[in-house]
């Protein structure tokens, strides 16, 4: 019966979850799926690709009156100066694998005089992450990670990781709570030669679709652009006024099309 194939199941599961580097007779590793059922608890992350740049939004789950907000971000990070990330899951794990990102970032370019290549960045948090789901004793990082980032051989580039230290470059891509909806969104709408302020109103969309809360906020929003208007990459955190009155232009939008 269907009851005692699950009891079986967590039977088995209960033998084989209590360290991560510990493989189940199915070949699973159960730490690392239960760090990344963690993060479908997390506070959604959108990122989208557009022709000028990208856009990262982040749903912010900390909302209180009494929170002396300084103009720091809940989940915008910036890395260096061409690639920043959003981040769902254990905000202080996520402090841990970014503080590590930044230091490698600036290594490298005290090295080399030239920033680091967004891919080689990328896999070599990766590498951490995935060390810390083969060697005893370690608990994987409780956090997924979205990139965006140029650099001068690939351009634009929007990057997702995960607690098993896989890594995948996207087009639109949703981490966090709700992320297949959004992701099923993000499929439908996202098209070639999307405009940067058309991936704004998209993640908007995304955001007010997928979110369990009456009416969006900027308090509950947080929206940033990578782009490159000059010969710089400039890394944007839009402010409260500038998320309210997108949102304000998207309702606006919503009403012409009924």
């Amino acid at each position: 019966s269907h009851s005692h194939r699950k009891s079986v199941h967590i039977i088995m599961s209960r033998r084989y979850d209590s360290r991560t580097t510990m493989f189940s007779p199915e070949g699973r590793l159960f730490q690392v799926e239960y760090a990344m059922a963690a993060i479908s608890e997390a506070g959604l992350c959108v990122g989208i690709l557009a022709g000028d740049g990208i856009v990262l939004a982040g749903e912010k789950k900390v909302v209180s009156e009494l929170l002396d907000n300084t103009g720091t971000a809940e989940k915008m990070y910036q890395i260096d100066d061409h690639i920043a990330c959003a981040v769902a899951g254990i905000t202080a794990d996520a402090n841990i694998l970014i503080n590590q990102t930044r230091l490698v970032a600036q290594r490298y370019r005290y090295t080399y005089q030239a920033p680091m290549l967004v891919e080689q960045l990328i896999q070599q948090i990766c590498d951490t992450k995935q060390g810390y789901t083969q060697y005893g004793g370690l608990r994987p990082f409780g956090v997924s990670l979205l990139y965006a980032g140029w650099d001068r051989h690939y351009g634009f580039q929007l990057m997702s990781s995960d607690p098993s230290g896989n890594y995948a470059g996207w087009k639109a891509h949703s981490i966090g709570a709700h992320n297949q909806g959004a992701n099923s969104i993000l499929k439908q709408d996202w098209h070639e030669g999307m405009s940067l302020e058309e991936c704004k109103k998209l993640a908007v969309k995304v955001m007010s679709k997928t979110i369990d809360s009456a009416g969006l906020t900027s308090e509950k929003l947080e929206f940033a652009t990578v782009t490159k208007p000059g010969a710089k990459v400039e890394f944007t955190l839009m402010s409260a006024a500038e998320v309210d009155k997108l949102l304000s232009e998207c309702e606006l939008i919503g009403e012409d099309d009924d």
